[in-house]
């Protein structure tokens, strides 16, 4: 693992040998930018959450066809991923929120078993979970 000063020590390396100059960013009048930022923001959070939404049906109707195989390891790893860090994101903000609907179709076991799961793939104990909730309050 590089420490911090060696990796800002490669960036700067990488950017200082350039040879193609980039083009500037053309700057938008302050009332654009008010107007465009905001109603961009939410498009894409609708968007985003559309798609979300639409690709959790599409799994779910696939394992209800008993297709496990729907997803390949690389993709449903992607989305892991990313819904960790969305949910983490969201309680870091300070927007508490239930990691699940209270009605949901998500049994016990595969809590347990993603749970474990994700354990594992950092490296994490149980009781490394127990310990960093009764620091935290989480």
């Amino acid at each position: 693992m590089s420490s911090p000063r060696t990796t800002a020590a490669k960036s700067t390396s990488k950017t200082a040998h350039r040879t193609t100059p980039r083009a500037a960013p053309r700057p938008k009048s302050a009332a654009a930018k008010l107007v465009a930022e905001p109603a961009a923001k939410s498009a894409g959070v609708a968007t985003a959450s559309a798609e979300a939404t639409r690709l959790a049906a599409d799994i779910e109707r696939g394992l209800a066809d008993g297709r496990i195989d729907l997803l390949t390891p690389q993709a449903l790893q992607a989305l892991m991923a990313a819904t960790c860090k969305a949910y983490a994101a969201q309680i870091e903000a300070g927007n508490p929120m239930a990691a699940l609907a209270q009605r949901t179709t998500v049994t016990p076991t595969e809590v347990m078993v993603t749970a474990s799961g994700l354990l594992r793939a950092t490296n994490l104990a149980v009781f490394e979970l127990g310990m960093w909730q009764s620091w935290t309050g989480r």
